[in-house]
């Protein structure tokens, strides 16, 4: 089954993507089938429906009912990679 992440940003170019490419590396090497959207923050309600992980690289303040959010400053400074790639897993194997 497809998981689907939301990856966001303020402007939904540089971080996310980065963040982008970095999940879609990991869900390779873990052999879950991914489909994934880019976009800005203020556009997540477009994408909203049946999304299993919000991974956003920008201060956000707004919740989407139970849908898990992970902020994905790590994938950028390399600082709590592990730690954000375990709890990605976590959320997409569990």
């Amino acid at each position: 089954m497809k998981k689907k992440i939301i990856v966001a940003c303020g402007g939904a170019v540089a971080t996310s993507t980065l963040a982008a490419e970095e999940i879609k590396e990991l869900c390779s090497e873990n052999n879950i089938q991914l489909d994934l959207i880019q976009c800005r923050i203020n556009e997540i309600n477009t994408f909203i429906d049946d999304v299993d992980l919000i991974c956003t690289t920008a201060r956000m303040d707004q919740h989407f009912g139970d849908i898990p959010i992970v902020h994905g400053m790590p994938f950028v400074s390399g600082v709590g990679i592990d730690q954000l790639k375990e709890k990605i897993l976590s959320i997409l194997k569990g």
